[in-house]
């Protein structure tokens, strides 16, 4: 059967795709219209307001909780290097019968709303406040549970293209020590999982507003939502930039997907000759 025609005609691509960039656009465009519009016509005043000095009082849950998010993005990201991957790994090479149930678990978060995640992890964050405090740092705690499904697919597709197997099997018959073979050896072949699971949960992190909320704790989001109700072209302003960063994310992320064979063959060719 000839799979060419079951392919739809180029001009009707171009209009999906038309139809799909105005489904996105047109809100965007009219939140960039409604962040300019001033008494006069339209301007950057409210953009240029978000850095003048008489308004930072108004503007401070911002700035603060832009900071607790980013605090949360690297404790999350770290969670997710120093403690999902390597376990991955482990599952991979000593307990590959685990590997089922071990995705089960991972991947069971993004069946649980927020709200009910939340009524779970308030006991619990009964007993992190008075072990750790009740810092906003631990909320990566719940956070990382939330990133869990995403991570797990983006370092599991980098282990499916990679014989993690052997690779550690010939570094560890050349006298590497564990850390050696995970940092050195796996790491490296395994990098555009790691970088895509560490953008998808940053990106996760300052997106998130349920749990931050429920807890009690102050975050990005809900930061904007006490502007908000102060100030709603600040709010405004500040979605469509977490926007353009998460659009910079996506863009990173497919960046890092991206394998370079030529690049791996000319490189070994080189060792060849030598």
């Amino acid at each position: 059967m000839n799979r060419q025609g079951l392919a739809p005609h180029p001009a009707i691509r171009w209009v999906i795709g038309l139809v799909i960039v105005g489904l996105f656009a047109i809100p965007i465009v009219s939140m960039a219209e409604y962040t300019l519009r001033d008494v006069d016509g339209h301007s950057l005043v409210h953009w240029a307001a978000l850095v003048d000095p008489a308004n930072a009082a108004r503007y401070r849950p911002i700035w603060t909780g832009l900071g607790n998010s980013l605090v949360l993005a690297l404790v999350t990201v770290a969670i997710v290097l120093l403690l999902l991957a390597p376990t991955m790994v482990l599952v991979a090479l000593r307990f590959p019968r685990l590997r089922r149930p071990f995705e089960f678990l991972v991947l069971l978060p993004i069946t649980i709303p927020a709200i009910v995640l939340v009524v779970g992890l308030a006991p619990i964050y009964l007993v992190i406040g008075r072990t750790f405090g009740t810092g906003v740092w631990t909320l990566a705690f719940a956070y990382g549970v939330t990133v869990l499904p995403f991570a797990y697919r983006s370092i599991q597709a980098s282990m499916d293209a990679t014989d993690v197997r052997t690779l550690s099997e010939a570094a560890r018959s050349l006298g590497a020590s564990w850390p050696t073979v995970l940092l050195r050896v796996l790491a490296p072949n395994l990098r555009p999982g790691l970088i895509a699971a560490s953008l998808i949960s940053v990106a996760v992190v300052l997106g998130e507003f349920t749990i931050a909320s429920l807890l009690n704790r102050q975050n990005l989001q809900t930061a904007l939502v006490v502007v908000g109700k102060q100030d709603a072209y600040a709010s405004v302003i500040l979605s469509l930039l977490a926007l353009a960063f998460a659009f910079v994310l996506l863009v990173a992320i497919g960046r890092a997907g991206r394998r370079t064979p030529g690049r791996a063959v000319h490189r070994s060719r080189k060792e060849d000759r030598s």
